[in-house]
């Protein structure tokens, strides 16, 4: 779906692609670390799915490059972050749905799972983004962990047991 995307929008705007030459070039930046690529895991089946994977940059910097600081977008390249540092935690890292909700990783390591809801803020007036964020993981129904990284500082709050956490002291963990 998402090399269809591609393909699609180089095609409109003038530059005819193949969804498998964009393939290509996909695997191509992916072995050589430009992109990491978090693949779909089924929370309720508990098994790997082959679509729906979403793309990771390994150095934010690149993103700076290509698109220029401009078109900053600070909830993308914090997830980013947050992808790039369960790697670094020696997590496998996978991306899902709880109903219709995305959840934004779920970590797997030898002590189990554990799911991740990643956003640039939650505090807004009427406080619809903090129960849109919590939604998937209020989805799950199992006793995993479950966090909500936010850049809004303050302490760990739970949200019936989901931890909102300071992303930044999260990092520093």
């Amino acid at each position: 779906m998402f090399h269809k995307k591609i393909a699609d929008t180089l095609t409109s705007a003038g530059r005819k692609i193949t969804i498998h030459t964009v393939e290509n070039y996909m695997t191509a930046l992916i072995e050589s670390f430009v992109f990491y690529r978090a693949d779909r895991y089924d929370i309720k089946g508990k098994q790997y799915l082959k679509t729906g994977s979403k793309y990771y940059a390994a150095d934010i910097g690149l993103r700076y490059c290509v698109l220029g600081s401009k078109r900053a977008d600070e909830g993308r390249i914090l997830e980013n972050i947050v992808y790039l540092e369960l790697l670094r935690r020696n997590y496998e890292v996978y991306v899902s749905k709880a109903g219709s909700s995305e959840v934004d990783f779920i970590a797997i390591n030898e002590e189990g799972e554990s799911y991740y809801q990643v956003a640039y803020t939650v505090r807004d007036a009427d406080g619809e983004t903090l129960k849109r964020e919590l939604a998937p993981l209020n989805a799950i129904r199992d006793h995993n962990p479950k966090y909500l990284l936010t850049m809004d500082y303050g302490p760990v709050i739970s949200h019936n047991g989901i931890r909102q956490v300071y992303v930044l002291n999260w990092l520093m963990a």
